[in-house]
């Protein structure tokens, strides 16, 4: 994979930001959550402490309007959830799945490209916000029910997409993932699911994307005849983002896996076997190795501490025997984040994280 656009500063393109609910439901209470580093077009919800769906947000749909990745619900409007996008983060109602009293919370954000515009790259007409530097891009279109492609804006090969009809309840998050096997265009993963990778032709059409569109077959799941679909697509970016795969040792000194800078946020999934979790780890709930606090883009639990991985100054390494994570022989799949790159263009090395046990000595 070639890269582009090195980024130096990963912060101002995505930020994790914790806080705690402060509303009790329906008493009209909001919270400004501050401190996000930019205006973010992409805001992505959990309750750490309560069981809790997850929340997504994004400025392609309207920042009131919400879908969970752990279901297959439509969108819903929330007037008392996520209410606007400000200049440094957001503000909440009083919805307690995303600000109850008391209840601590993660937020995942990404900065996009503001408010969409039309592109009729593809046969289908979408509507996207896309930020090329940072290889991410949003985008709506109305399904046909039938083979055509979508632009996704990106000006390069999206290396995962995700992907489905937001407009009718039962319809999975499908997943296209360019290491997900050997040819990843005719298989899928679904994002509110443990399945292991299938074969399913309806869904890319059996077609791998291109840097202007991507191929979407005639599965209701993501193109529901005159249904709206949502689309997140990623582009690898040098020193930010990394997708690729790595295979389970099933020991504690586990598989270490390289991305080129140090993680702030890592999604890990089982590809190769069925009823694992899709792990998500940050380096905000654990500013010290080992990260541990694990939540699931597939479930509404609050945290779990497994799944033990060590934050590196160039990439990740396994530190138990889970298998959701690290069983021996068992392909898997990542997103990544950065928080630096291992090394700047200016030739300045990241520096590796502290191991919590060497501060309580």
């Amino acid at each position: 994979m070639s890269y582009t656009n090195g980024l130096d500063k990963p912060s101002d393109y995505f930020s994790t930001k914790l806080y705690t609910g402060n509303a009790v439901d329906g008493s009209g209470t909001t919270q400004s959550v501050t401190g996000v580093g930019f205006q973010p077009d992409w805001v992505w919800i959990k309750s750490r402490s309560a069981t809790k769906s997850h929340y997504l947000f994004d400025v392609v749909r309207g920042a009131t309007k919400q879908l969970n990745s752990n279901n297959t619900n439509d969108e819903n409007t929330g007037t008392t959830s996520l209410t606007a996008f400000g200049s440094d983060g957001f503000t909440l109602g009083s919805e307690p799945e995303v600000n109850e009293q008391n209840a601590t919370f993660a937020s995942w954000n990404w900065k996009v490209g503001g408010s969409p515009s039309s592109n009729s790259n593809g046969s289908i007409t979408s509507s996207v916000s896309v930020n090329q530097t940072a290889g991410i891009s949003i985008g709506t279109f109305t399904g046909t029910a039938s083979v055509g492609t979508v632009g996704h804006g990106l000006n390069a090969v999206p290396s995962m997409i995700i992907n489905r009809t937001i407009t009718s309840d039962g319809k999975d998050w499908m997943t296209y993932h360019h290491k997900n096997t050997s040819a990843p265009e005719t298989d899928y993963l679904a994002l509110n699911s443990t399945n292991a990778t299938a074969d399913f032709e309806d869904v890319w059409n059996d077609t791998a994307p291109t840097s202007s569109v991507f191929t979407i077959g005639d599965s209701s799941q993501n193109n529901t005849g005159s249904g709206t679909s949502i689309f997140y697509a990623f582009a690898e970016k040098k020193g930010y983002s990394k997708f690729g795969s790595y295979t389970g040792n099933g020991n504690a000194d586990g598989t270490f896996v390289y991305t080129g800078f140090k993680p702030a946020f890592v999604i890990q999934k089982a590809s190769s076997a069925s009823s694992y979790d899709w792990v998500i780890l940050d380096n905000k709930r654990d500013p010290f190795n080992v990260a541990d606090e694990s939540l699931y883009a597939n479930l509404s639990s609050a945290v779990q501490t497994s799944n033990h991985t060590d934050f590196l100054s160039n990439g990740f390494k396994l530190r138990s025997t889970a298998a959701g994570n690290n069983g021996s022989g068992t392909t898997y799949i990542y997103m990544a984040f950065a928080e630096n790159p291992f090394v700047t263009s200016t030739g300045v090395p990241a520096t590796a994280r502290w191991l919590c046990s060497y501060l309580l000595t």
